[in-house]
């Protein structure tokens, strides 16, 4: 299961196909006449469209919720990667945004936050106010229907995976469930939190550019 922001990247997207096309008037001057010309100027918007190109990367298209049976859930944030395994989940809510509380490195626990499906408090009071009015119609009890978010809807289906993973044992094997607790004593399910060398790289590059360009000018 993989979530995305369909509008995020959209927006990225149409500025993606924006900066290609004035890259390439840059580099060919396919507007104007004659041969092109390359300047700190010229360079310097080229720094600037990247640097949007990055940013689209970073906050359109990057932002994702992933949950795998296997490998458990993933949250890619615009600059930092969220990885935790089913065993070290100790709480998936979806309120104002999907948030999860699991172990961390040293046993701790930690919350983290997902970029995608934000909901502003205001968002979060006009989806209860449409819960209301569709239990007038449909007389389907509001405890169902309130607060029917993206974020919410998000987190119902990440918990759905983890109780499919939560591991089974049968109230009558005792057995089972002491081998259970012992393997994860022995060897016990931790998250953890990286930064995406990808992300900060595009940013960086470009961000380089600019400097260099800037040094550039002021040396000319």
């Amino acid at each position: 299961m993989t979530i995305r922001s369909t509008g995020g990247r959209v927006a990225a997207f149409a500025w993606f196909a924006f900066a290609v096309l004035n890259l390439l008037d840059l580099a060919f001057n396919i507007t104007g006449k004659g041969d092109p010309h390359y300047t700190v100027t010229t360079g310097t918007i080229a720094a600037l469209l990247l640097l949007g190109c990055a940013l689209a990367y970073v906050l359109g298209i990057r932002p994702a919720i992933v949950g795998d049976d296997d490998a458990g859930v993933l949250i890619r944030n615009p600059l930092r990667d969220v990885r935790v395994p089913w065993r070290a989940v100790r709480e998936i809510e979806g309120t104002h945004a999907v948030t999860v509380r699991f172990a961390g490195p040293d046993g701790a626990e930690v919350k983290a936050r997902a970029w995608v499906h934000q909901t502003s408090p205001r968002a979060q009071a006009k989806a209860e106010a449409r819960a209301r009015r569709d239990e007038a119609h449909t007389k389907v009890p509001t405890a169902k229907l309130k607060g029917r978010t993206p974020a919410l809807y998000a987190a119902q289906r990440l918990n759905e995976i983890r109780e499919r993973n939560r591991p089974k044992t049968r109230s009558g094997a005792p057995d089972k469930a002491a081998a259970a607790r012992t393997a994860e004593e022995a060897s016990p399910a931790r998250g953890a939190v990286t930064w995406s060398v990808p992300a900060l790289t595009s940013l960086v590059v470009p961000l380089l550019m600019l400097v260099a360009l800037g040094v550039a000018s002021v040396l000319d």
